[in-house]
Parts: structure tokens; C-alpha cells; sequence
């Protein structure tokens, strides 16, 4: 990706809130999503570890739930609706000049429509790379990036 920012769109905490969804049907806390665990490098789970502590317990008007296997690098909100890694490594994506991102209350997120689900995000500009999965109850709703922005800009600094 190159130095210049391709973000177009722009998200303020009140936009996001206008933007969320009503989702219902959440599964109960005891739920735990399968989620593959990343392997970053120990300088970049340092920044991981700092991330879980920050994570909010409801994302989206979801509770957090587990995630199987735990591990400090990911975590899941509702029936997997909402599933964060981190230190995962940078997406192939990001080489495209014409990649498409948002800025979410000072976080830049590389996006990436999935085929038959909902988008992918990753931080971009930052030491270690975030990603943010939404399943298709989400295909129009950034609103989880808002959420999860101000964890996000405390614990993993930007890399500029």
C-alpha cells in the first residue's frame, strides 16, 4: 500500500452508531467461534497482549464471547457475527493502489468484500495488523470498526 491514504469514507462515533444494525438471535455467552490463532513475531503479540486487555465486553450492542482455541490474539462478539485477530500478516491486498479503506475514529482499515459473507478489515498503518471479520448481517455497517477504534489506537501505536 502505498504512503498516500486511499480512504475515502470517514467514520465518526456518532455515524456509527446511526450506521449499526439491529441484529438479534445472538447466541448465548458460553458460545465459542473456531478462530484460527495468528503466529506474529514476539514484538508484535507484545502489542496483542496490550489489544485483549482494551477490547470492549460488547461490540455492536453483541457480548463478547470466547473463541476456540483462546488465545490473547483473538477474540469473537455474538454467534461470531463480529471476530477480531491480531498479528495477522499484512494482507496481499494492500500492494493494490486501488484498495479501498475507511478511517473509523482515527484508525485506517484496508476493506475487503467477501464472497457469501460480510467484509474484512485490517488496520493498516499500524505495528501490528488487526483484522476485523463481520459476517453478512454487517455487509453495510462499519459500525463495529467505531467500537473497536479506540482499543485499537491505545494499544497497537502506528507504525509511521
Amino acid at each position: 500500500m502505498s504512503s498516500h491514504r486511499p480512504f475515502g469514507l470517514s467514520v465518526s462515533a456518532a455515524a456509527g452508531g446511526v450506521l449499526l444494525l439491529a441484529v438479534t438471535g445472538c447466541s448465548s455467552a458460553d458460545a465459542k467461534a473456531s478462530v484460527a490463532v495468528p503466529g506474529p513475531p514476539a514484538a508484535e503479540a507484545a502489542f496483542c497482549r496490550a489489544l485483549a486487555k482494551e477490547l470492549p465486553d460488547t461490540v455492536a450492542g453483541l457480548e463478547r464471547t470466547g473463541t476456540e482455541p483462546e488465545s490473547e490474539l483473538t477474540a469473537a462478539w455474538g454467534d461470531a457475527a463480529i471476530v477480531l485477530r491480531c498479528g495477522v500478516p499484512r494482507p496481499e491486498k494492500m500492494n493494490d493502489p486501488q484498495a479501498q479503506g475507511i478511517d473509523a475514529n482515527g484508525v485506517n482499515w484496508l476493506f475487503e468484500p467477501r464472497a457469501g459473507d460480510g467484509p474484512r478489515f485490517t488496520t493498516t498503518y499500524r505495528k501490528t495488523y488487526v483484522e476485523v471479520t463481520l459476517d453478512k448481517r454487517y455487509a453495510h455497517d462499519v459500525g463495529p470498526l467505531v467500537d473497536l477504534a479506540a482499543p485499537v489506537k491505545k494499544a497497537v501505536p502506528p507504525s509511521l
